[in-house]
């Protein structure tokens, strides 16, 4: 069944789509570890401002940290989908010669 499901998604390129979806949205966790401190940093320093409650603090890296577990883990599946499906081949037709009469 799941070499029925291999061969169905390389051959109707529902696979590469996925795999597309999946390194875009691996593009965009790992430029939010980068963007996520920064909007907490200015949110942050709005907030204290409007409520007069201390200085600014500096940024802290543990906000971008959500985002890099994010990022690795589609990662990961993406690497796992793009073994499964295209570094091993999918059996189309059986590779016996004694099979295919000449």
């Amino acid at each position: 069944m799941l070499d029925r499901l291999k061969r169905t998604l390389v051959e109707s390129y529902v696979g590469a789509i996925a795999m597309g979806w999946l390194l875009a949205t691996a593009v965009l966790d790992f430029v939010s570890i980068f963007t996520t401190p920064i909007q907490v940093w200015v949110s942050g320093n709005e907030y204290r401002a409007l409520s007069h409650n201390g200085g600014p603090v500096g940024f802290q890296l543990h906000d971008a940290l959500p985002a890099a577990v994010k990022t690795f883990l589609v990662l990961l599946f993406w690497y796992l989908l793009f073994r499964w499906l295209y570094l091993k081949p999918a059996r189309i037709g059986s590779s016996d010669p004694a099979s295919n009469p000449e």
